[in-house]
């Protein structure tokens, strides 16, 4: 049983670390991103800021649940 809860964590922990850094990388710098890969240029568009608002939130529950996962496999492999 303990197996398979470690592999069930390592599966989680390896889709939290690829979502999270596709995450990031959507991020916008000092004027790219998500807000202008969709046409947010110049502020033109009301959305844009609402995208790298949910953006923010979802890559930070990707980041706490790659930490717990992280930390939940240090516990099972001690």
């Amino acid at each position: 049983m303990r197996n398979l809860i470690t592999y069930i964590t390592v599966v989680i922990n390896v889709i939290a670390m690829f979502s999270m850094i596709g995450g990031v990388l959507l991020h916008s710098g000092r004027g790219g991103g998500l807000s202008d890969m969709f046409g947010g240029g110049g502020g033109a568009a009301l959305g844009s800021a609402a995208a790298e608002r949910n953006l923010n939130r979802i890559t930070t529950v990707l980041a706490l649940t790659w930490i717990v996962t992280v930390i939940a496999l240090g516990l099972l492999l001690a």
